[in-house]
């Protein structure tokens, strides 16, 4: 998630002080990727190390105004311009955990597939529900917003929980193909009735 432009497009609308900021982000994400006012400085002193934005004056109460720069603007249209790299994929905690776990004696990889699939299917349903609401919410530009967010989320988690089946596949045809093929049964010795048929 970038921070960095996120509040570098919040500025292009207009000066605007860390609490600010920090509100309207979330306003606009809907909270999914809370920030504290501290990260929300920090990142704004780095932007203003950069050149990207300056400070813009002061209010009554004190609070520092930041606007962006003519670089700031040409860095967030370039953002805006190219596409997010899926070269350096994020780390993901669940795909990290299922490879850890194959190989980790004693843990049971399929219920850890099936409680993290409960999981999941509960937020799609809470995903939905809220995606529900924001329909009938209205038209806003922080409505229509969240509606992206929240489609995306569900998205991301329908693909998990295909990607959860497609693991649970994977792990009964890799126990199938683990299975010692049974014993040959030993060849059939002769009965005694089959001696006297023979006389």
């Amino acid at each position: 998630m970038s921070i960095r432009h996120g509040l570098l497009a919040l500025l292009d609308q207009g000066p605007r002080y860390g609490y600010q900021l920090r509100s309207e982000f979330e306003a606009r994400t809907g909270a999914t990727w809370p920030l504290n006012v501290g990260q929300v400085y920090t990142t704004l002193g780095r932007l203003e190390r950069d050149g990207l934005v300056e400070p813009a004056g002061e209010d009554d109460e004190g609070h520092l105004f930041y606007a962006v720069t003519e670089a700031g603007r040409t860095e967030l249209r370039q953002w805006f311009d190219s596409p997010v790299p899926r070269t350096n994929p994020p780390r993901d905690e669940l795909a990290i955990k299922l490879a850890m776990a194959v190989g980790v004696p004693g843990v049971d990889v399929q219920a850890v597939v099936q409680s993290q699939r409960r999981h999941s299917m509960k937020a799609l349903q809470d995903y939905t529900r809220l995606k529900a609401q924001a329909l009938t919410a209205g038209e806003q530009q922080n409505d229509l917003a969240w509606l992206l967010v929240l489609e995306q989320l569900i998205f991301q988690t329908e693909a998990e929980i295909r990607w959860l089946d497609h693991c649970e596949s994977r792990l009964a045809q890799h126990a199938s193909r683990s299975v010692p093929a049974p014993a040959p049964a030993p060849p059939a010795t002769t009965t005694g009735r089959s001696r006297r048929s023979r006389i």
